[in-house]
């Protein structure tokens, strides 16, 4: 399927077999037990194979109802809509829905231009929204465009939390959209200002710019309310939403919008089928997403996710503080980070030094194996490798958090104290070359 993935997990010793998955719990078929402080990358909001959303998933197949006709209304799409926009906020009326995150980030770029009759795309620095084409318009990482140019035009960047640059971008009027993480995930956790998100629509809408909020990572009550940016007090015009969406079980995303957003696409008769997507409103998918809505809400796994989270950071922050090379804990609800910076001590600094003249990511990737070692899957943010996630199922245990707490202060310890941690990248440095 993917050799090279093969030969990644290789290298990085995680290329294990997994026999069964419940909660935040991974059983290989060597008897190990792994716990998952990664959710698929905030997919398992719910948990690994919670029992509640395959009992619905199994009904709805029994059922042999019209899963895939589209040719009808399907009522279950209409109830799971209602449920998403209510939740959203009071402004969200309609729903699209499709199969993935990228494809709602795309839904969300040609509708912004259908509503503005604009072209232009602003993004913040260190955006991760997605690998189409579209999607990877509005990401400046060279690492992901690199082979895959030209991107769309009329795409321009700014800094994440500068709201001087934005009004400088939105005052030109060229722009249809600004999309944005109401929180980074893989630019490293990236928490704003609290006043932020609010500011930016209120800036967004004086200059007739759509606000769109791309919380694939951050929703379904993954840092405490419905929407991450619940917690700064933001409406915006367009909200994506996918990976929790179905428990983890069902490929689903659904992009929620005003009322003035779809009148302006799906406008008339004519226009009733011009953007569609084929397995949209499975009714799979469909019931997966009630059924996880239900899980989440009737364990409460919101309120759970802001106590957790708490707890994880504090304990974090109580045990790594007095390390040179730990610079912050930080995060919402259960999405937190780790990061990282330079060694100021000479027996640190060399060897620090010379890994990442190898590769960047090399430091982050030996703290992933160690941990993973030690029975913790995680990995580091994907457009900053100096952020080590933080991010279990949000029905995690303190127990489950003790551990990880106890075996991250283990191998930073290690990092700072034993030549083992250094010899174990020098290893993987080799084994990168040999290959």
């Amino acid at each position: 399927m993917n050799p090279q993935w093969v030969r990644l997990l290789d290298v990085l010793q995680l290329n294990v077999r997994y026999t069964r998955c419940l909660g935040s719990e991974l059983y290989t078929d060597d008897g190990r037990r792994i716990l998952d402080f990664l959710s698929g990358y905030c997919v398992h909001n719910a948990g690994h194979n919670h029992p509640g959303i395959i009992a619905a998933l199994k009904e709805e197949l029994d059922q042999c109802g019209p899963a895939m006709l589209q040719s009808h209304v399907p009522e279950v799409a209409g109830e799971l809509a209602e449920k998403l926009c209510s939740r959203a906020g009071v402004r969200f009326k309609k729903a699209f829905f499709c199969s993935s995150g990228s494809e709602g980030i795309e839904a969300a770029i040609k509708f912004s231009r259908a509503h503005t009759g604009r072209t232009g795309l602003l993004y913040a620095d260190g955006a991760f929204h997605g690998l189409t084409c579209g999607a990877l318009s509005l990401m400046g990482d060279p690492f992901w465009r690199e082979g895959f140019g030209p991107m769309l035009p009329d795409t321009a960047e700014i800094p994440f939390g500068n709201l001087k640059a934005l009004e400088e971008k939105l005052a030109s009027r060229k722009f249809a959209a600004f999309i944005v993480e109401p929180i980074q995930s893989e630019a490293g956790i990236r928490v704003p200002a609290d006043d932020y998100l609010e500011t930016a629509q209120g800036l967004c809408k004086r200059y007739g710019t759509l606000f769109v909020l791309d919380e694939v990572q951050t929703g379904m009550y993954r840092t405490g309310p419905f929407l991450a940016s619940h917690l700064f007090h933001a409406d915006a015009d367009m909200i994506v939403l996918a990976k929790a969406l179905s428990g983890g079980l069902i490929p689903s995303a659904a992009v929620l919008m005003t009322d003035e957003v779809y009148d302006s696409v799906y406008g008339s008769l004519k226009r009733a089928l011009i953007h569609t997507s084929t397995f949209s409103e499975n009714g799979l998918a469909m019931r997966a997403g009630l059924a996880t809505l239900n899980v989440l809400e009737r364990e409460g796994l919101g309120d759970r996710a802001i106590a957790t989270g708490e707890y994880l950071r504090y304990r974090l922050r109580d045990a790594l503080s007095g390390y040179e090379m730990v610079k912050e804990v930080r995060g919402a609800g259960l999405l937190n980070g780790i990061e990282f910076t330079a060694p100021r001590k000479l027996t640190l600094r060399v060897p620090f030094e010379g890994f990442m003249t190898i590769h960047p990511a090399m430091f982050g990737q030996v703290l992933v194996m160690q941990l993973f070692r030690k029975g913790f899957l995680t990995q580091v943010c994907g457009n900053n490798f100096m952020v080590l996630k933080a991010a279990p199922p949000l029905v995690v245990k303190d127990q489950e958090i003790d551990e990880f707490v106890r075996a991250t202060t283990e191998v930073v310890e290690a990092m700072h104290s034993s030549s083992t941690f250094w010899t174990e990248a020098l290893g993987m440095a080799r084994r990168v070359m040999d290959i």
